[in-house]
């Protein structure tokens, strides 16, 4: 049972469901639980039309111009027939109150994970994502953060030494090793110069893209903020570096056709990598409160959790002293 202290305590089946009869649409009753954590998500069953999807947005954490922000941007890119998913505009909004949780309305998009390891897809992939940055760089959100060494690093290392997270045998090793790989990653920075920074998807893994016949679908802007393009494409390699080298050159090859990229950034691959490992930590901290983390999460905050990201960190630090890949 949801502690009812948590802010999605009251939010029943039937007060999702009531939600989306606010909106005009009348629901059949039918609602399934997708897999999401930091908002509620859930895919509903309309009379006489096609299923949607509702998100209920997570109490506290954006505001309403940063969410409405994101809502514009990806309906712009919707309009450029950039095959993103969009909410849906009802009665003239696309961000809907009831009960006091802020929801927005999703046409339900099929398709299946993406097979990342083919080059024509991710030549594809970066076709697509060429084009979303094209528009992302055409202006600059004013509500919502960027993603840097400041906001997802130096933030998550203080709160989680804040909160006295870590065991205490492993204090003075997590301290250590935070503290080189930030300074490392400052490093990074440095040497990529004064990069670009433009709106992104800001989440771009492949649980985020739906992919079918016609291509990628891009799903969840909830992310997106200010940062430099290639935290976009990062998250699209796996593997060794030759098979990251061979799959960056794929992505820049579709890429390159819509949007130039500035080479500089390949200095940060390993930073922004490092970055999300940090602040992904923290993310898990920052919502243990939600009974959904610990079901969820299990092994998040054991010793054997927090020894295997000393020792990943590690692991980025020896690869941010390495050379990055090249264009």
């Amino acid at each position: 049972m949801m502690d009812s202290s948590h802010p999605y305590s009251a939010l029943t089946p039937d007060c999702a469901l009531d939600a989306l009869d606010s909106t005009g649409l009348r629901t059949d009753g039918r609602l399934l639980a997708l897999n999401s954590y930091e908002n509620r998500v859930y895919q509903m069953g309309v009379e006489d039309a096609q299923p949607v999807v509702v998100k209920f947005y997570r109490p506290g954490r954006w505001r309403d111009d940063a969410i409405l922000e994101e809502h514009a941007y990806t309906q712009d890119l919707a309009e450029r027939e950039i095959p993103v998913v969009a909410p849906l505009r009802l009665n003239g909004a696309t961000l809907h109150l009831h009960a006091g949780f802020r929801f927005a309305v999703y046409p339900k998009q099929g398709g299946r994970m993406p097979e990342f390891d083919r080059a024509d897809a991710l030549e594809r992939m970066g076709r697509f994502l060429g084009r979303i940055h094209a528009v992302g760089a055409t202006a600059d959100f004013a509500h919502r953060p960027v993603l840097d060494l400041e906001t997802f690093g130096y933030a998550s290392r203080d709160f989680l030494q804040q909160g006295r997270w870590l065991p205490a045998d492993l204090v003075a090793a997590w301290d250590s090793v935070v503290e080189h790989a930030l300074a490392s990653v400052a490093h990074c920075y440095a040497r990529a110069g004064a990069v670009r920074t433009i709106r992104l998807h800001g989440d771009c893994h492949a649980g985020n893209v739906l992919w079918t016949d016609t291509g990628p679908h891009f799903v969840d802007f909830d992310d997106s903020r200010m940062g430099p393009a290639v935290q976009d494409l990062w998250m699209l390699l796996s593997g060794e570096r030759e098979e990251q080298q061979a799959q960056m050159n794929a992505i820049l090859t579709g890429y390159e056709d819509f949007m130039e990229f500035d080479p500089r950034e390949l200095h940060l691959v390993e930073a922004l990598r490092t970055l999300r490992l940090i602040h992904y930590a923290a993310w898990l901290a920052r919502r243990w409160d939600d009974p959904a983390f610990p079901a969820a999460f299990p092994w998040f905050n054991t010793q054997q959790y927090w020894q295997a990201r000393i020792l990943e960190l590690l692991e980025q630090i020896a690869l941010m002293d390495e050379p990055p890949l090249v264009a």
